[in-house]
């Protein structure tokens, strides 16, 4: 399977995403703070954290919260004062001691990108770096919606940068190839999301064959209770299982 994400989350993804801002951060982190409050205190891993919205509204409340992404350009757009709590490295090998984390949270879908065995091996690994009553939060897609109001093609401008996207259902997988376009200069790149449409029940099958017990669930960032209908997300919170 091609590693599109490696190619991908630099500048100009964060030009096309630019709406998702650190209003919307602030109000996701203090739903989950309300929801899992163990996430307040502790060492917190913002695993996929990009330019860290999500960890500088966390560390507001807790000052061990830290964060990782395998982006140079995502990381370099932080603020300075997030920066010394930022590491760079790959989820699949993170280098954390195991059983040190009061808390992951995975915000915005960073789950779902490799096959389904990596997927598996990586929430097993998720796990063993849980201490005894650790949380993960897990932001993913709620696949019913998905499938419901897919838009097949659509155009619009971010930033100077038109952007066509074209959207698909693949092998179990929501896929969506972009031409971006420099208003400017009319330089012209593709790049590919790919993520695995879980269903939430999947993913909670999954993470209890992997020692993640389900301990509550969200269908979006404000708390609203999942609905498989209308949610836009599914936000799964688990707590580990076992105490070796």
């Amino acid at each position: 399977m091609a590693e599109w994400f490696k190619d991908w989350f630099d500048r100009d993804y964060a030009a096309i995403y630019a709406g998702r801002g650190p209003e919307e951060a602030r109000t996701a982190v203090a739903m989950a703070l309300a929801r899992a409050p163990g996430l307040a205190s502790g060492p917190v891993l913002d695993l996929a954290c990009g330019s860290g919205r999500h960890l500088e509204a966390l560390r507001r409340t807790n000052g061990l919260a830290f964060g990782l992404d395998l982006s140079r350009d995502l990381l370099a757009l932080a603020p300075a004062e997030l920066r010394p709590w930022l590491l760079r490295g790959d989820m699949r090998r993170l280098p954390v001691r195991p059983s040190s984390l009061a808390g992951i949270c995975m915000w915005f879908t960073p789950f779902g990108y490799f096959s389904d065995d990596q997927n598996r091996a990586l929430l097993q690994s998720l796990r063993g770096l849980l201490r005894p009553g650790g949380v993960l939060l897990l932001d993913f897609l709620n696949a019913a919606h998905v499938r419901a109001t897919l838009v097949k093609e659509d155009e619009a401008v971010h930033h100077g940068l038109r952007v066509v996207s074209r959207r698909s259902l693949e092998g179990g997988r929501i896929v969506k190839r972009m031409d971006l376009t420099r208003v400017d200069t009319g330089a012209t790149r593709r790049v590919t999301e790919s993520v695995r449409l879980y269903e939430p029940s999947e993913l909670v099958a999954m993470a209890r064959d992997c020692g993640l017990e389900r301990i509550g669930e969200a269908g979006d960032y404000h708390g609203a209770p999942f609905d498989a209908s209308a949610s836009p997300r599914w936000i799964g919170f688990f707590g580990r299982i076992g105490v070796e």
